[in-house]
C-alpha cells in the first residue's frame, strides 16, 4: 500500500437545537493529505505548495500537478515514482496547462473527473460519465489512470485509452475497421511542452500490419510487416517466443499492439519530439535505450526512391537493385537518391514464356521488405513463386517465416539491406539482363588478367624495398629490446601490422567524435583506442620511449589507461583502453544526446575532470601540466565516469613546455578511429 501522511488542525463547533435543551459537541477536520490512494468527491487532488499526489497501491507511479523548470504552467500528469529526474508517461491537460495555484482534479456529481483551475472554468475532463451511485479516481501499478463505479468497480475510463507520447506495459496502440476508432502515440512539441507535436504513430489495418510514425500526412519511419513476434524493419527485435511485443489481427477488421517486460519492472516506448521511436527500460540506475528507429538515415522513410535500397555505411549510401540504374545521375552526384531507380530493360511478360522471353528473379538478402505489399494467403514457398512468376504484374515476392507470402506489384519503396537479419527479397527482371551479366564476366576475366601482371611487377619491386628495410628495422629493435627490459608493469610494445590489423589500415570509418581517438579491436578480443602522433613531429624515438615509460606509471580511475605504444619508422602510436562512450563532445554538442546529460550527471563528470587534474598537478609521483584540456580530450566509460585523455607531450616536469619541445605530441594529428 502508498504511504501517506496527515496534517490536520482539529476545531470545535457547538451547536444548540431550536429548543436549546440539547449542546451537541461537533468535532471537524482541516487536512493537508500529502499523498492520496483515490480521488473522490470528498477528497480532491490539489494543486498546493504541499505537493499532494495520487500514488498507486505499492509505489510504482504517481499522478500530481507538475511544472517544466519551475514555470507557472502546471500540468496534470503521471510519472514514475521515485526516479529522478522525473519521467512523465501521461499528461492530462497537454494542451491546456493551468496557470494559477488553487487548480483541483475532483470527481463531479455525475462520476467524471475533472480538472478544474481557480476560477472554476472546467480546463479538462475524462467527459461524461453515468455512474448513478458515484465514481472514484485510482491509479494502478502499470501507469494506467482509471475511473470506477463505487457500487460495481466497473472502469469508466481509463488514461490507457488516451495515449500521449508513451506506451507503457499492457496499454495498447490499436484500430477498429467497424467503429473507425484508432488508437496511437502522438509525440510532444518539445521536451518542456506536452502539447501535440509533429509526429503521430499507428498501426496500420494491412495483413499484416506494420507501425508507421508519421510526420503530419507524410510516412517518416516505417518498421516493415509483423511477423508473429518481431517488425520485419527491425533485425535485433527477439524472435523468440519469449519476445515481450505482441501484435493481433482478428477477422472483424480489429488490430492490438502491446508489451509486457519479464525481465525489466520499468519500461516504456517512447515517441521523441524529433520522431524517434524509442524502447527503453531501467536498469535500477538510469534508462538505456535498447532500439530506436529511425537510427539512421537509411530508417527515413523513402530515402532512396523507388527500387532504390539503402545500404548502412559512412555515410549511408543508395543503390539500384539489379536491372535498374538511377532515374537523375546529376541528383544521384547530390546526393539526392529520392528520385529512385528505373528497370534497364523492360519486362516481355508472359505467364508460359521460354528461352530469351522468359523472365527471371534475381534473389537480394538481408533486406526491409518494402513498402505496399500484398499477402498471398495459405500459399508455401514453391507456390508463392510460381504464384509470382504466372503473374504479369508481380514485380517481387519474399517468403518471410512467421508471415508467409509477400508480392509487389507496385513500385518497390523504402526499402534497406542490413549487414545481417533481414528477409530474402526476389525481383523479376528481364532475360536480357543474364546476358549483360556475362558480358561483365567477360571484361572482369580481361581486367583479372592485366592485374595479375602488374601485381608481379610490384611484388619484384617490393621483394626489393624489403631488403633494403630489413636493416633498418635490426637497429630499431635494439632500442625497443633496450626499453623492453625495463620494470614497466603492464606496458606493452606492440608491432605496426597488429595495429594495423585491429584498425581496419587506419579506416576513418570507426571515428570518435572530434578528438581523433580511434577504435580498433586486437586479435585476443580487447578493444583498444589508438591515437597516431604527428610524423613531423621534432621528437626523437629515443625521447618518444622514455616519456611513455614515466607517462604508463600514472594510474588514477579518471585518466584514460596506457597500454601500450607502437614505433616504426617515422610513426609514433599510443594505445588506449577503449572507452565505448566515446568522447564528451558527442554528447555536449548534439542536439539529442545532450538531453541524455542532466544536471546530476554533468556534476559527476565535472567532479571526475576536477579529480583526475588534481591527481595530475599534486598528487601523482611526477607532476603533469596537461596543457590541451578541452571536451574531446574528455572520454566516457560505460557508466558515464570521465577519462582525461591526450595528456602524452604535457609538461612532466612541472616546468614550462617552450619553443620546439612542446611541438612533440602536443596538437598532434592523429589517427581517427
Amino acid at each position: 500500500m502508498a504511504i501517506c501522511t496527515f496534517n490536520c488542525v482539529i476545531g470545535a463547533l457547538v451547536s444548540n437545537d431550536i429548543m436549546g435543551a440539547l449542546s451537541v459537541l461537533i468535532m471537524h477536520y482541516k487536512c493537508s493529505v500529502k499523498c492520496l490512494n483515490e480521488i473522490s468527491r470528498s477528497l480532491p487532488l490539489q494543486e498546493s505548495s504541499s505537493g499532494q499526489t495520487l500514488s498507486s497501491s505499492n509505489g510504482v507511479y504517481e499522478l500530481g500537478f507538475f511544472s517544466f523548470n519551475n514555470s507557472q504552467n502546471q500540468y496534470v500528469g503521471i510519472w514514475f515514482k521515485g526516479i529522478i529526474p522525473r519521467v512523465v508517461v501521461w499528461v492530462a491537460n497537454r494542451e491546456k496547462p493551468v496557470t494559477d495555484s488553487a487548480a483541483n482534479l475532483v470527481i463531479s456529481s455525475s462520476g467524471s473527473l475533472l480538472l478544474i483551475n481557480g476560477k472554476h472554468d472546467v480546463v479538462w475532463s475524462t467527459g461524461e460519465i453515468s455512474a448513478s451511485k458515484g465514481s472514484h479516481a485510482e491509479l494502478s501499478d502499470y501507469g494506467n489512470l482509471m475511473v470506477k463505479d463505487n457500487v460495481t468497480g466497473r472502469t469508466l475510463w481509463e488514461s490507457f485509452e488516451h495515449l500521449g507520447n508513451t506506451l507503457l506495459p499492457l496499454s495498447t496502440m490499436m484500430y477498429n475497421l467497424v467503429t473507425g476508432e484508432k488508437r496511437g502515440l502522438s509525440s510532444w512539441k518539445s521536451y518542456t511542452d506536452p502539447s501535440p507535436g509533429d509526429f503521430w504513430v499507428q498501426i496500420t489495418p494491412q495483413v499484416p500490419s506494420q507501425g508507421f510514425v508519421m510526420r503530419g500526412s507524410t510516412p517518416y519511419y516505417r518498421t516493415g510487416p509483423w511477423a508473429k513476434t518481431r517488425y520485419t524493419g527491425i533485425p535485433q527485435m527477439d524472435e523468440s517466443y519469449t519476445s515481450p511485443f505482441s501484435l493481433h489481427q482478428d477477422v472483424n477488421g480489429s488490430g492490438y499492439f502491446s508489451y509486457f517486460e519479464r525481465d525489466y519492472k520499468l519500461s516504456r516506448i517512447m515517441l521523441t519530439s524529433e520522431g524517434s521511436m524509442k524502447v527503453l527500460r531501467y536498469n535500477g540506475l538510469d534508462w538505456k535505450s535498447s532500439y530506436e528507429g529511425p537510427a539512421n538515415s537509411c530508417d527515413i522513410y523513402g530515402v532512396c526512391g523507388p527500387f532504390g535500397f539503402c545500404v548502412i555505411s559512412d555515410p549511408p549510401k543508395c543503390k539500384c537493385f539489379k536491372g535498374f540504374v538511377p532515374k537523375s545521375i546529376e541528383e544521384w552526384k547530390r546526393g539526392n537518391w529520392t528520385s529512385g531507380c528505373a528497370r534497364r530493360t523492360e519486362l516481355h511478360c508472359q505467364g508460359n514464356s521460354t528461352g530469351k522471353d522468359a523472365n527471371v528473379f534475381h534473389t537480394v538478402p538481408n533486406i526491409k521488405p518494402p513498402d505496399f505489399y500484398e499477402y498471398a494467403n495459405s500459399v508455401d514457398a514453391e507456390g508463392c513463386y510460381q504464384s509470382c512468376l504466372h503473374n504479369c504484374s508481380c514485380l517481387a515476392f519474399a517468403y518471410i517465416p512467421g508471415i508467409g507470402c509477400l508480392m509487389w506489384s507496385k513500385d518497390l519503396m523504402d526499402t534497406m539491406q542490413f549487414s545481417a537479419g533481414g528477409e530474402i527479397l526476389s525481383i523479376r527482371l528481364a532475360h536480357s539482363e543474364l546476358d549483360v551479366h556475362k558480358r561483365k564476366m567477360t571484361i572482369v576475366a580481361s581486367t583479372v588478367s592485366l592485374t595479375l601482371f602488374v601485381i608481379l611487377g610490384f611484388a619484384t619491386f617490393g621483394f626489393w624495398r624489403n631488403r633494403v628495410k630489413h636493416h633498418a628495422h635490426i637497429s630499431e629493435d635494439a632500442w625497443r629490446n633496450d626499453l623492453q627490459s625495463q620494470d614497466v608493469p603492464g606496458l606493452e610494445f606492440f608491432e605496426m601490422n597488429t595495429i594495423q590489423t585491429a584498425t581496419s589500415n587506419f579506416s576513418l570509418s570507426n571515428k570518435l567524435g572530434h578528438g581523433g581517438f580511434g577504435s580498433g579491436k586486437l586479435q585476443d578480443g580487447r578493444e583498444i583506442a589508438v591515437k597516431r602522433l604527428s610524423s613531423s613531429s621534432e621528437q626523437g624515438k629515443q625521447e618518444f620511449m622514455n616519456e611513455i615509460v614515466l607517462i604508463s606509471k600514472l594510474q588514477h580511475r579518471n585518466l584514460v589507461r596506457v597500454l601500450g605504444c607502437c614505433v616504426e619508422g617515422t610513426e609514433k602510436l599510443l594505445i588506449y583502453g577503449f572507452l565505448k562512450n566515446k568522447s564528451l563532445d558527442t554528447f555536449v554538442f548534439d542536439a539529442r544526446k545532450k538531453l541524455e546529460l542532466d544536471w546530476p550527471k554533468r556534476f559527476e563528470i565535472i567532479e571526475g575532470i576536477a579529480r583526475g587534474l588534481l591527481y595530475l598537478h599534486r598528487d601523482s609521483r611526477l607532476r603533469v601540466i596537461h596543457r590541451d584540456l578541452k571536451v574531446s580530450n574528455i572520454l566516457l566509460d560505460e557508466k558515464m565516469n570521465p577519462k582525461i585523455s591526450d595528456w602524452f607531450g604535457s609538461d612532466v616536469s612541472g616546468n614550462p613546455i617552450s619553443g620546439k619541445n612542446s611541438q612533440g605530441c602536443r596538437n598532434s594529428r592523429i589517427y581517427v578511429s
